[in-house]
């Protein structure tokens, strides 16, 4: 397990590139036949990737860091297919992810299990989690099934369909809310106009983003920003001071995921674009 701590903003303004990156974007999480997974002291939040090949599940492991028995012990856990199909066997039930459907697996889960789809099926699992102590049931939830909204404007290169896969109204948890956001073709600005939440730690991971293709990832104190250059499958931790945008040379879709002090989707502090340094 990679551990990140956490930043001040005062020392991030002048990191060169490898060391911004090395705090706060995720590369290389899926390996075919392997977990991999970060743990961020920001939150407390822990992502990863499980990419289990045809006929060798792979049982989520607790890493030493964590000083627990199993993964779930005290956490709370998403699992997003940004593959094709693969299935999740969650205390002996299991469950077909198909590609961008989401599984919320609750606290006091004794195994998960991740396995490769039918017919050769790229599976490839995105995992989130955060502290929980509710225990709350193990919970599938279809891309189809989930809260959809429209926003954006294709003048401004930014129209994008939200879906709401985990919030207060739908699927409970403790701290998590994820959901994934794709832009159309045609629109390149995600996150516009950009926006910080001082109670939250979110965390985007790129996907869909062909070959050869790259985004332009923002982050920093609103008159004091960076830019990251970040590839499909990529994944990058916004602290909660951070402002959280970019724009790629094509369209693409995202997975975020926040935890944190409350879980208000709309409890965040917008930012004017002429703020922006």
């Amino acid at each position: 397990m990679q551990i990140r701590h956490a930043s001040h903003p005062a020392d991030v303004a002048g990191l060169p590139k490898a060391a911004l990156r090395e705090r706060f974007v995720a590369d290389s999480l899926f390996v075919p036949g392997e977990q991999v997974l970060v743990y961020t002291h920001e939150d407390r939040m822990v992502i990863g990737g499980v990419v289990p090949l045809a006929g060798s599940p792979i049982e989520l492991e607790a890493p030493a860091e964590l000083r627990s028995e199993r993964f779930c012990d005290r956490r709370e856990l998403a699992i997003v297919q940004i593959g094709t199909s693969g299935t999740v066997t969650v205390d002996g039930v299991e469950y077909t992810l198909e590609h961008r459907d989401v599984l919320y697996v609750g606290q006091g889960t004794l195994s998960v299990t991740f396995a490769a789809g039918a017919d050769g099926a790229e599976a490839a699992f995105y995992l989130a989690s955060a502290l929980s102590f509710s225990g709350y049931p193990t919970k599938l939830v279809r891309l189809q099934d989930s809260l959809t909204t429209q926003t954006g404007d294709a003048a401004t290169a930014n129209r994008r369909t939200v879906h709401k896969h985990i919030h207060a109204d739908g699927v409970r948890s403790d701290q998590l809310v994820l959901g994934i956001t794709s832009l159309e073709p045609g629109s390149v600005w995600n996150s516009m106009p950009p926006h910080t939440h001082d109670r939250r730690t979110e965390i985007y991971l790129y996907f869909g983003l062909p070959e050869g293709h790259r985004i332009q990832h923002v982050m920093g104190e609103p008159d004091d920003t960076r830019t990251l250059v970040l590839q499909d499958r990529d994944a990058v931790i916004s602290p909660s001071w951070s402002v959280h945008f970019g724009s790629g040379t094509t369209n693409y879709a995202f997975v975020w995921v926040m935890a944190g002090e409350n879980q208000a989707f709309a409890d965040m502090d917008q930012i004017p674009v002429t703020a922006l340094a």
